[in-house]
């Protein structure tokens, strides 16, 4: 296997890999109830989404760091906006990640009265910055990278330009989606929101499978090698004057 097409399959393998946190959305079902805090529910499916989250994230630096030598040689500033952008949306996860972490930290089941006033408005300050962090990190960043990534792939023709294509139609669109929840017209799990992302999550998916499955397409990006570096001695003035 050659190196670029290992680095496809890496690539990919980690875009499927952002796919698992999928399962949050009802894992966390529980943890954001406005009485999680003082209640006895079990935690277990709100560390399971955490960890999975983690990985999310994780992966989300994998696909970027993985990609750069590759889309670099088409344009290095985007190539590393990328990165940049990838890595900021993995801090935001870990941020939110933390503050879920927090919450099951300060459970006090069965505590009353002013304990239990106080502590649910931790546990909803906590839910409530879990909910920004999410937006800004998990529902903007996705845009900037489908506009950085999906411009560097569909310019190389690393893949079929239909897949950026997407990507590029679905990043206006997921940020109406993030405007719309910003100013409360929308719920973020809202119908409206759900098709104006559908977009975003085909892109990555449909990446994620091409670079698994085929690889690069052959492009001048792909072909561009460094020649090797001559030592002194291998030079061919060198080698005159040895003689």
């Amino acid at each position: 296997m050659s190196s670029t097409r290992r680095t496809a399959l890496v690539a990919g393998v980690f875009y499927l890999i952002t796919f698992v946190s999928i399962p949050t959305l009802t894992l966390y079902s529980t943890v954001k109830g406005d009485g999680f805090i003082i209640s006895s529910a079990s935690a277990t499916g709100a560390l399971w989404g955490c960890l999975l989250e983690v990985v999310v994230g994780l992966a989300g630096i994998g696909t970027a760091v993985t990609l750069f030598p590759v889309v670099r040689r088409q344009n290095e500033a985007m190539a590393l906006g990328f990165v940049a952008t990838r890595t900021l949306e993995a801090a935001m996860i870990f941020a939110g990640v933390a503050s879920l972490l927090s919450l099951v930290a300060l459970r006090q089941p069965g505590a009353s009265g002013a304990d239990a006033t106080s502590l649910t408005t931790v546990g909803q300050a906590l839910v409530a910055f879990y909910n920004g962090v999410f937006l800004v990190g998990q529902s903007l960043m996705p845009v900037m990278n489908a506009l950085l990534l999906g411009t560097l792939l569909y310019r190389s023709g690393l893949v079929p330009r239909l897949i950026p294509l997407i990507g590029l139609i679905g990043a206006p669109l997921q940020f109406i989606a993030v405007i719309l929840t910003m100013f409360n017209v929308v719920d973020r799990t809202s119908g409206a929101t759900g098709i104006l992302v559908l977009p975003i999550a085909v892109w990555e998916f449909s990446l994620g499978v091409y670079l698994t499955v085929k690889g690069f397409k052959p492009s001048p990006i792909t072909a561009t090698t460094v020649p090797p570096v001559l030592t002194r001695e291998a030079t061919p003035m060198a080698r005159a004057t040895h003689t």
